[in-house]
């Protein structure tokens, strides 16, 4: 009986040593902004600081940031065509509606949110968890995490922006969305396709005039250097979303997979913290290096100039929309 006891005693100690010794899994994660400075790289670190912690070290997180990895595009595409060196990754939230979910588009639509506490209600809402489902729904190879945002996206430009005519003309980069590129054609600018990558150096060229992003990420490029004139109008909410890929939750065990989870959850709620002061600071800073900013008072001439792209996206789904303007 004794040395049965101590055979067992010792055969544990071996499964113990293993498991100790055993490498951790680490998760591969994709950032298209620079991790320093960003509301996105807040959320980056966050992500990665409480699932190292949850995990007790078994599951790692490497950050590819700054683009390194391909725009968000590109990622997607990689994804979707098999590839599977990326396992987590932040994407603009209405990314995926040119995949089939199709609810995604409410979170690009111009003028929807009238606030960021608008939204936020909206992330905590039964809406929100339904539309993070649906890229599961439509057999897309990753999960929805949880949603965030990087505060609302504004035009810039090499040109002096006041009012929505100073617009009229201008060669804009947008992503290459059906919404975004509606929304353009409806305030009378000129879409033109530029990456992401490329596009400090399209508008120290000219091959654009203007962009748009939200404030924090136009000073964390620098963009101000070659477009000083940013025109604060607000057209959509820079709505932000964390996916992980199928073969990323593979490798991990069930409570691993919550503790993924729980992570991202904690990296939003530190985004929703983050997210007002770092605008803040990011438009003082810009103001300081000699950035004109202007706000948009009246935005009524916008969302009118607009609605033909908000009214085409929500036909049949007018309910959806009618429940995201309630939780005002």
């Amino acid at each position: 009986m004794k040395k049965t006891l101590v055979l067992i005693m010792a055969l544990a100690l071996v499964l113990v040593s293993a498991a100790a010794m055993a490498d951790p899994v680490t998760l591969t994660y994709a950032e298209v902004n620079p991790v320093n400075g960003t509301v996105v790289g807040d959320v980056a670190l966050a992500f990665k600081d409480k699932l190292e912690e949850l995990s007790g070290g078994e599951v790692l997180v490497d950050i590819q940031a700054g683009g390194v990895l391909g725009d968000e595009k590109t990622v997607l595409a990689n994804i979707l065509g098999g590839d599977t060196s990326v396992d987590i990754v932040r994407i603009s939230a209405f990314a995926l509606n040119q995949y089939g979910a199709q609810k995604s588009v409410f979170l690009t639509l111009p003028y929807v949110f009238t606030s960021e506490e608008h939204y936020w209600k909206f992330v905590e809402s039964d809406l929100a968890k339904s539309m993070l489902a649906e890229s599961k729904e439509v057999g897309l190879p990753f999960n929805g995490l949880a949603y965030g945002e990087e505060g609302f996206r504004h035009f810039f430009s090499k040109v002096d922006i006041q009012t929505i005519e100073d617009l009229k003309g201008l060669k804009i980069r947008v992503s290459d969305d059906p919404i975004m590129t509606g929304m353009i054609k409806g305030l009378g600018a000129a879409f033109t396709p530029v990456s992401f990558g490329e596009l400090y150096t399209s508008l120290q060229t000219g091959v654009v005039d203007a962009a748009e992003q939200p404030i924090t990420n136009y000073l964390s490029n620098s963009f101000q250097e070659v477009a000083p004139y940013m025109l604060k109008d607000g057209h959509t909410l820079g709505t932000i979303e964390l996916i992980a890929t199928d073969a990323a939750l593979a490798k991990l065990t069930e409570e691993q997979k919550a503790m993924v989870q729980e992570a991202a959850d904690y990296a939003m709620a530190v985004c929703k913290e983050s997210v007002i002061a770092k605008q803040d600071e990011a438009q003082q800073k810009l103001i300081e290096l000699g950035c004109t900013v202007t706000e948009v008072e009246d935005k009524t001439p916008w969302q009118e100039a607009t609605k033909d792209v908000l009214n085409a996206n929500i036909a049949g789904m007018e309910d959806i929309y009618d429940a995201i303007l309630a939780l005002q």
